[in-house]
């Protein structure tokens, strides 16, 4: 769907600055592609494809083709924009909805914190949330639970303090 949209605004990608066509990719193309990215369990290979889709976009609004042999670090520099911007955007919205997870008394924090009785199928064990973000945060999803009741803002691990919502900027 993201694809789609991209391909349609093939007009707004020939007259604008960079600034601009940077501003409508991010407003227009990246929600779309992210929709739902709270509840997504990121693999490494789906990490890669994200990486990919985002160079994708990039390139396309800066009109080059894929065939040009131009580094995405270059293009990344052009555009000034941080690498994995769309990845760590995708990461912090997943650690934003844990906390909201972990503060609300509800039937999703019951989820997360439940454990079933019983043995397992056969295999491999499957990639759950809770361990996508333990691995993220480099602590339990019920030590993360304490530190998101007292109000901090878990920023891929690191804690800082969130400034009170009605404080003055002068102060």
């Amino acid at each position: 769907m993201a694809v789609g949209q991209l391909k349609k605004m093939e007009k707004i990608w020939k007259g604008q600055d960079k600034v601009t066509k940077l501003k409508i990719v991010r407003a227009c193309i990246f929600p779309t592609a992210i929709y739902g990215c709270e509840g997504w369990t990121l693999t490494t290979a789906d990490e890669k494809k994200i990486n990919a889709f985002e160079m994708k976009c990039y390139r396309r609004m800066l009109r080059i083709p894929w065939i040009a042999k131009r580094k995405n670090t270059v293009i990344l520099k052009e555009l000034k924009v941080g690498q994995n911007w769309l990845l760590n955007n995708i990461k912090a919205r997943k650690l934003s909805y844990l906390g909201h997870l972990k503060r609300h008394n509800s039937l999703g924090k019951h989820i997360l914190e439940a454990r079933l009785e019983g043995k397992r199928r056969k295999g491999r064990p499957i990639r759950r949330w809770a361990e996508d973000m333990k691995e993220r945060l480099q602590i339990s999803p019920t030590e993360a639970g304490r530190e998101v009741q007292k109000r901090e803002v878990l920023d891929g691990g690191f804690r800082r303090q969130r400034p009170h919502r009605h404080a003055r900027m002068s102060e």
